[in-house]
């Protein structure tokens, strides 16, 4: 599929991805699973570098999760590894294309060269303003609202907050994500047809696009697909189609 057949001005604003496969796509070639990884950088790559072309504004990558930690540590220390590496091998690439990074989860949870890798490159590219790319790490949805309800629940306590001034947008404050808008479109990879405790308050009224492609098989092409599957659908938000 080519660019030209998008509407330049129905690309959704936040694009969401849950990046899955790659442990199957290695199995697959009879590989260890670490290699799916390995394999998975270039699709990150070209899907963050295309996004960047498209004028996306916000584009968030569920990198690892919560319950990710539960996996064989020979795999967590790859992982682990591979942040690292990546992410000094593709400041290039976030400068040139003015991307800057953020980080949202339980990062503290990270080794610590990572989080120092992390910093160091978030900093690096925080006056950058072309896109935001926000990497999910040592991120799960349902820590994440329990850690807001437990914050809210102490400004009430300490009377910084009052019970009746809290509404939706209060929430949002207290969210890891509080400098992101909702999610307009939210993408999985390899078949599988689940949020996977991702981004569930932010995806309220996104439009969910599941693919068949393993991640490190997903390629440009193939996310152009889903950007045409969004625009041919109709965001009604509640409404009927004659509000709109």
């Amino acid at each position: 599929m080519e660019e030209a057949l998008l509407d330049q001005t129905r690309l959704p604003r936040h694009v969401a991805v849950i990046m899955d496969g790659n442990g199957r796509w290695a199995q697959k070639q009879g590989l260890m699973r670490v290699r799916g990884h390995e394999k998975g950088t270039k699709s990150v790559r070209q899907t963050v570098e295309t996004c960047a072309q498209l004028g996306i504004a916000y584009l968030t990558l569920y990198a690892f999760s919560t319950e990710n930690w539960k996996r064989p540590k020979i795999e967590v220390d790859t992982l682990m590894k591979l942040l690292v590496s990546s992410l000094r091998k593709e400041l290039p690439t976030l400068q040139k294309n003015g991307i800057k990074l953020q980080a949202v989860g339980s990062l503290h949870q990270l080794p610590e060269k990572a989080q120092r890798e992390l910093t160091e490159v978030m900093e690096l590219t925080r006056e950058n303003t072309n896109m935001h790319l926000t990497l999910a790490l040592s991120y799960g949805s349902r820590e994440e609202l329990t850690t807001a309800v437990k914050l809210i629940a102490q400004d009430v306590v300490t009377e910084k907050l009052a019970v009746e001034a809290i509404e939706e947008s209060t929430i949002n404050k207290y969210l890891f994500t509080r400098d992101l808008p909702d999610v307009d479109l939210l993408i999985r990879t390899s078949g599988e047809h689940r949020i996977s405790n991702f981004l569930l308050w932010q995806i309220a009224y996104a439009e969910l696009y599941f693919t068949n492609t393993l991640w490190p098989d997903f390629r440009k092409e193939d996310l152009l697909q889903a950007f045409k599957n969004y625009q041919d659908r109709e965001r009604r938000f509640g409404k009927t189609s004659e509000q709109l």
